[in-house]
């Protein structure tokens, strides 16, 4: 493949398509498909709880970028992983070529969102402004977040145009193989490009992110007037981005090291680098739950309102389902709702009898000479 005259091979595209033994293509996708599922599932159980604090009026800026940062880990899981699931599998490319083509484009703009949106809650307030302020002028307190978000997504789509630029079906072995190759026009080019995007996307975004978040938790636990409050919010969004520096670590130093012309890493190594891409984007909801409160909180205010409609849900069949009762004193059947409203409306009603023995008896004295349990009153004076 790399004597090809139209360009130089550079790597696979979507994912490795070329693996030996029938375990390791049966293995791969399924650990991709577990992290794959359970990942998506908790980044959108994050996703409504903090919806969820948007509506109920305890939204913050932090909180908004951290939703944002969500949701690229639930399209990097629910878009990405699978077609590396099948591309393991299959050992070949079966989704046809524009899928090719924006397979990693896709998934690098992912990556170097979440990057840069962590970088940019540096810049975030972390608590939410008074009723007054939001009140006085909402669209000055979150149009900024949302140009933000809009500008990091931009910045790193366009960032990741050359993975699709130069992705190409290539037949091999009576199979298609989804394949990234350089014509020799831009090669001088991209071997700068691949020196400076990983440095721009990658190593700046989480060193600056890291370190700021470093000095804020030093200031915020000697200096800041409610430390604890402050400390906690820090320490989770320090926690997200040295897992995210870590995690990306081998992504990042593979990508790097394939297009820079190196010998080519193992293919363990590589393969260990793409799970652990999607395991970072499953572990951030288990670190915003764990540690983080109001996250925690919005769960427990989940699960009890699922519970609460899943015991309302039960006791309706019940109901639905109860065999007809009827009473002992006057045999008369009650089923359903006619005889519960009956019984409703029988004890309303009071009797004659009832009520003129106790109409008659009402604010009754009892006079001393006339008490009624004079035995009492002889044991008490003994």
């Amino acid at each position: 493949m790399d004597s090809d005259p139209n360009g130089t091979f550079v790597d696979f595209a979507g994912g490795v398509q070329l693996l030996d033994g029938d375990d390791i293509r049966t293995a791969v996708p399924a650990l991709l498909l577990g992290v794959s599922v359970s990942g998506a599932a908790g980044n959108l159980l994050v996703l409504l709880v903090l919806a969820r604090d948007f509506r109920a009026g305890r939204g913050s800026e932090a909180k908004a970028l951290l939703a944002s940062v969500a949701a690229a880990d639930a399209l990097l899981l629910l878009l990405c992983a699978p077609v590396r699931a099948l591309a393991a599998y299959k050992q070949a490319w079966v989704l046809g070529r524009f899928p090719c083509a924006t397979a990693d484009w896709f998934q690098h703009s992912c990556l170097v969102a979440k990057t840069l949106l962590l970088a940019v809650s540096t810049r975030a307030k972390h608590t939410p402004e008074p009723a007054t302020a939001a009140a006085a002028a909402p669209a000055q307190r979150g149009s900024w977040i949302a140009w933000a978000a809009a500008l990091v997504w931009l910045l790193s789509m366009t960032l990741a145009v050359p993975q699709m630029l130069f992705a190409a079906l290539e037949p091999r072995g009576g199979a298609l193989m989804c394949v990234s190759r350089v014509p020799a026009c831009a090669s001088h080019f991209m071997a700068l490009f691949y020196k400076v995007y990983p440095t721009a996307a990658y190593v700046a975004p989480v060193l600056f992110t890291v370190a700021y978040y470093t000095k804020s938790l030093h200031r915020a636990l000697n200096y800041a007037p409610s430390p604890r409050r402050q400390s906690k919010v820090t320490l989770v969004l320090l926690c997200l981005s040295s897992t995210l520096g870590l995690a990306l670590l081998p992504e990042w130093g593979t990508f790097t090291w394939v297009r820079l012309g190196y010998h080519k890493p193992p293919a363990g190594v590589r393969l260990f680098a793409q799970v652990l891409v999607y395991a970072c984007s499953a572990l951030s909801p288990v670190l915003l739950v764990s540690m983080y409160d109001d996250v925690r909180r919005g769960l427990a205010a989940l699960c009890s309102v699922a519970d609460a409609c899943r015991g309302g849900a039960k006791a309706a069949a019940a109901v639905d389902g109860a065999p007809p009762k009827t009473t002992e004193g006057n045999g008369a059947e009650l089923g359903g709702g006619g005889g519960a409203n009956a019984v409703l409306a029988n004890a309303e009603k009071t009797f004659p009898d009832v009520e003129h023995f106790w109409t008659g008896r009402r604010n009754t004295q009892v006079e001393e000479e006339q008490d009624p349990v004079p035995w009492e009153r002889e044991e008490k004076m003994l």
